[in-house]
């Protein structure tokens, strides 16, 4: 860790990314020129992370993901195993559309479970919960439980990653940080 960080040897760091203090790039990983890469991040084994990308703080990404032109994950983001974002709405092979990625942004605290697929320009709100397998369609809400093919709204989420249950006043406690949340005009929020 002589720069602050570490990378494997099998991994490949292209010229003019910005990476933090205390990010680990494991083996046979590719992160391609002029990505920013927050502190404290662990980059799974056989991640590929495209130009121009950003991820913040804290960003957990776990084996075979690739992260395409055009995602920006925020701080304390986690993404599963082999999930899977796009970056352009209609490929086509003999069509080249460079620079008409479209931006998806992946909140605070969101997780993406292995698996997953996020269509993009779906933004994915923070502490939002996407489950394992789930085809991310539209957007997602902060807090959302999203899981299925297309992905469908199923409950609600604490920071923690527990389920919550509204009682009819619209008050959820989380089972493990005792946090106050409250539902109201189809929005929750942390008290």
């Amino acid at each position: 860790m002589e720069k602050g960080y570490y990378i494997h040897k099998s991994s490949i760091v292209d010229d003019g990314c910005d990476i933090g203090t205390g990010t680990k790039i494991w083996h046979f990983s590719h992160i391609m020129s002029n990505c920013t890469i927050g502190k404290n991040c662990n980059i799974g084994q056989n991640v590929v992370v495209s130009p121009e990308v950003v991820l913040g703080n804290n960003v957990k990404v776990q084996n075979n993901v690739s992260i395409y032109t055009g995602v920006i994950c925020e701080d304390d983001v986690f993404l599963g195993p082999s999930m899977v974002f796009t970056n352009i709405t209609n490929p086509r092979s003999n069509v080249v559309r460079r620079g008409q990625y479209t931006k998806t942004i992946v909140r605070k605290g969101a997780s993406i479970g292995a698996n997953a697929t996020i269509v993009c320009g779906h933004d994915i709100g923070e502490f939002a919960f996407i489950g394992a397998g789930a085809v991310v369609t539209k957007e997602v809400l902060p807090y959302a439980l999203v899981v299925g093919n297309p992905a469908k709204h199923i409950g609600w989420m604490s920071e923690f990653g527990h389920r919550l249950n509204f009682d009819e006043q619209g008050y959820a406690v989380c089972p493990e940080s005792e946090e106050k949340y409250k539902f109201e005009n189809g929005w929750v929020s942390k008290l």
